[in-house]
């Protein structure tokens, strides 16, 4: 029996749950209307070590099963024909361990962070279960159990956007939801087309489409993929369904911010994978209108996206901005439908994982030590914590995509598979246009290291005037996970060749 690969997702499920109840039956027992009780500090060590314990044996039953070779098991049958199925592949792998390995990290740093925000269970509740359902969704096995745990992920997801309860949050949790769903639906109307025309839903390299049964619908065919692609796009923050990554980052918690734009925005990029490569198949969309205007939608996006996180003096709203450029860094290299851009797509996926994460865990720094928000109030901020924003310059020289940092290379398959890829004008385009967003991704980034180190002068933070001293580093419990993933931002691009080589081989086997 494969059942054992369901463990991951079954045990940080159960887990949230019983903080939740738990919480819940705390408060019914405190008389219902009062606020939550904050717990004490052994309450609060107990909770962190169970989280970390969760994880940590998640993690490894997650890698154990990514690793394991090709697993398969069949949950129930949703409606006849249509299993609940999870199956084990290179993508199962490759995202399941890299979100394995973010998700942890992340929750480290959260152990401090949270004391910030308070209300610690219910966030961990929240954050064990979307982590379980993160890894259904890697681990999914055909259209309709990716659909399935993806509109779930983005229901239990939705209380990470809303934690503070602040008139913001909620705007922006229903923006969120509101943006998702309407992508949501978009796919599932897809779903319905695909499931007639289509051999199996089950995912199978190259595609599933009968060509015999396509012909003559092909016009109905396409709509419905783009569809599709504008769709699951939303989650990814592809135009024109993006405005709810600005909205959502500010307002929700630094870990929280991190993972929605790390780890959750490449749920879309999955699902469009897996519909592209793994259903309809590349040949069936090469050279047609939808192939043209997916690749005209990645291009605004990348641009605009640049554009606005420049203009931005917020700085997790500059990151959010960012985060909707970069995801269509790779949404276009997956868009020219060529085996170079589609490693180049994947090893951007691995990357911007661990980048966008080392950097809103940055600002979840200046936060917490320094509670100031916007740009212009860290100048003269390395003089008191030279630590963060060191591991702040090797993250976002990565971002920009510098040599020999990990961004270098994936940026240049991606613009190595548009040259190669015979998509007339895009081939010339799209590298143009990668090249002036990274000029501008430089722009938006650098400055905070300028200022910080070279500000014209020592300016002293609040918190530093208040502490008598210079000194604003974190703990330890929270400089060492950001220095973990600055660390891989630049090892991954100084030692990329496995990862080439496996990214290499997913594309090599769907083309």
């Amino acid at each position: 029996m494969d059942a054992w690969i369901l463990l991951p997702v079954i045990l940080p499920v159960l887990a949230g749950v019983i903080l939740l109840l738990s919480l819940a039956f705390d408060k019914k027992k405190n008389g219902g209307g009062q606020p939550d009780r904050e717990p004490g500090a052994e309450e609060l060590h107990s909770l962190h070590g169970y989280v970390a314990a969760v994880l940590a044996v998640s993690a490894a039953l997650a890698l154990a099963a990514a690793l394991s070779g090709e697993h398969s098991v069949t949950l129930f049958e949703l409606l006849k024909g249509i299993p609940v199925y999870f199956h084990v592949d290179d993508i199962s792998r490759l995202f399941a361990i890299v979100i394995s390995i973010v998700w942890l990290v992340v929750a480290f740093y959260s152990f401090v962070y949270m004391k910030h925000e308070g209300k610690e269970q219910r966030f961990y509740g929240f954050y064990l279960i979307v982590y379980g359902v993160l890894m259904a969704l890697s681990f999914a096995g055909n259209l309709v159990t990716m659909y399935l745990f993806y509109e779930i992920m983005t229901l239990t997801s939705m209380p990470l956007v809303l934690h503070n309860g602040s008139r913001e949050a909620i705007m922006a949790a229903l923006k969120y939801l509101f943006y998702s769903m309407c992508g949501a639906y978009l796919g599932l109307f897809g779903i319905f087309f695909l499931y007639k025309y289509c051999d199996t839903l089950t995912f199978t390299a190259g595609g599933t489409l009968n060509p015999g049964l396509a012909q003559g619908n092909v016009t109905i065919l396409l709509i419905a993929v783009f569809g599709m692609l504008v769709g699951f796009g939303a989650k990814a923050g592809m135009l024109p369904l993006h405005a709810w990554l600005p909205a959502a980052h500010p307002v929700a918690p630094s870990p929280a911010s991190a993972v929605l734009s790390g780890v959750i925005a490449k749920a879309g990029v999955l699902a469009i994978i897996r519909v592209v490569f793994y259903v309809v198949g590349p040949d069936f969309l090469r050279g047609t209108w939808v192939q043209t205007a997916w690749m005209t939608l990645t291009l605004l996006t990348v641009f605009m996206g640049s554009m606005m996180a420049f203009r931005e003096p917020v700085f997790k709203k500059r990151l959010a901005y960012s985060t909707v450029s970069q995801v269509s860094y790779i949404l276009f290299g997956l868009s020219v439908l060529s085996p170079v851009g589609m490693t180049g797509a994947l090893l951007h996926v691995v990357f911007h994982m661990v980048i966008k994460c080392a950097l809103f865990l940055t600002a979840g720094i200046f936060i917490f030590q320094c509670g100031e928000t916007r740009v212009e109030q860290f100048r003269g901020i390395g003089k008191q914590m030279p630590k963060t924003l060191w591991c702040y310059t090797f993250a976002s020289l990565a971002l920009i995509g510098i040599p020999p940092t990990s961004g270098f290379v994936s940026k240049w398959y991606l613009a190595q598979g548009a040259l190669e890829a015979g998509v007339g004008v895009f081939g010339i385009v799209g590298p143009a246009v990668l090249l002036v967003s990274a000029l501008l991704t430089a722009g938006y980034l650098l400055p905070i290291t300028t200022s910080g180190f070279f500000p014209g002068g020592i300016v002293k933070h609040v918190k530093a005037e208040e502490k008598q001293d210079s000194n604003l580093e974190p703990s330890l419990e929270m400089l060492i996970p950001l220095a973990i993933l600055a660390a891989l931002a630049v090892l991954l691009g100084l030692f990329p060749n496995p990862l080439i080589n496996f990214a290499s081989r997913i594309a090599a086997s769907v083309m």
